[in-house]
C-alpha cells in the first residue's frame, strides 16, 4: 500500500480508543483517499469524523461534537494537545489530527451514513468512503471557497482521478 503507514497507524490508534467508547470513526481526507486507492495523495494531516449535530458550524465548537469530552481526553492521553477548538484539531510532533461530523455527510455531499463501508483491521472498527463518495466529498468541497483557493489544484487532481476510476468501474460493470 502506498499510503502514509504512519498516518494510517495513528489513525488505527485513534479508532481503537474511539471504539472504546462506542465510537465507529470515518477516515477521511487525503489518508483515507490513499487508503481507498492505493496511491500517495501527499496527505498532511489526519481527518477522521465521528458522530456530531449534523447541523455543524452552525452549533457552538464545544457542543458539536458528541462525547467531545471523551475525545479530548483521549487525545490528551495520547500526548495530543488541542490547538484549535472550532476545527477541532489536535497537534502532537507536528501532526494534525482534526475531528470531523460523520453525520454532516447527506447534506453536504448527499451520502447516507447507512451507506458508509464498515472495515476492520484486527480489533478496530471503521468507516472507509468508496471512491465514488469520495468523489461526491471532492465535489461539495470545490464549491466551499475556502477549500478551493486553499487547496483547489489538490482538490481538482483528486476529482480527476476519482472520475476516471469511477468512470472505468462502471464501464466493467455493463
Amino acid at each position: 500500500m502506498k499510503a502514509n503507514h504512519h498516518k494510517f497507524n495513528v489513525f488505527i490508534e485513534v479508532a481503537r480508543k474511539l471504539n472504546g467508547i462506542g465510537i465507529t470513526p470515518l477516515l477521511m481526507g487525503s489518508v483515507g483517499l490513499e487508503v481507498v486507492t492505493d496511491r500517495s495523495w501527499d496527505a498532511q494531516d489526519l481527518d477522521i469524523h465521528v458522530p456530531g449535530d449534523k447541523r455543524g458550524w452552525e452549533v457552538p465548537a464545544e457542543t458539536s461534537i458528541h462525547n467531545w469530552n471523551e475525545i479530548v481526553e483521549i487525545m490528551n492521553s495520547m500526548g495530543y494537545t488541542l490547538i484549535d477548538l472550532h476545527e477541532h484539531e489536535f497537534s502532537k510532533d507536528g501532526l494534525s489530527v482534526e475531528f470531523g461530523i460523520i453525520d454532516t455527510l447527506p447534506a453536504f455531499a448527499g451520502i447516507k451514513i447507512e451507506d458508509l463501508k464498515m472495515h476492520q483491521n484486527g480489533d478496530v472498527r471503521y468507516y472507509l468512503l468508496n471512491p465514488q463518495q469520495y468523489l461526491h466529498v471532492y465535489e461539495a468541497s470545490s464549491k466551499d471557497s475556502y477549500r478551493a483557493d486553499q487547496n483547489n489544484h489538490k482538490d481538482l487532481s483528486k476529482m480527476e482521478y476519482l472520475n476516471d476510476l469511477v468512470s472505468a468501474a462502471n464501464i466493467k460493470r455493463k
